[in-house]
């Protein structure tokens, strides 16, 4: 995966690869099994990755591994793309006979994703 990182920036192809991609794409690898399976890389906002987890526990034992996570996001993705992650909790459903997952909401309506996270700033800066 790291040289894939590499190559990709580096070659005419990583022109259409944009930064988020990179390090959504590298998070499964940077963090491990267990912790991509109950988690999940949303999106790149200015340098801050922003990762949906499955509830606080999960969110205040990931906070505590931020520095190792990061670091191995920096060997998987490459140097400057990640500079923080923002662990957030999902809104969770339960229905019958099926698995719990995250609740849309109505910025996954926005196309745009500098626009959608614009959104979800305001909204949670607002909300504080």
């Amino acid at each position: 995966m790291e040289r894939a990182g590499r190559i990709l920036r580096r070659s005419s192809a990583g022109a259409f690869v944009t930064k988020e991609e990179i390090a959504v794409a590298a998070w499964p690898a940077a963090a491990g099994k267990i912790i991509a399976r109950n988690t999940d890389a949303k999106a790149l906002v200015n340098g801050s990755l922003l990762v949906d987890v499955r509830d606080r526990l999960w969110q205040r034992q990931l906070r505590g591994l931020t520095g190792q996570i990061l670091s191995k996001l920096e060997q998987v993705a490459g140097s400057g793309i990640v500079r923080d992650i923002d662990f957030r909790v999902a809104a969770l459903r339960k229905q019958p006979g099926r698995e719990l997952r995250p609740v849309r909401d109505e910025s996954d309506r926005i196309e745009d994703p500098v626009m959608r996270n614009l959104y979800v700033a305001s909204r949670r800066k607002s909300s504080a």
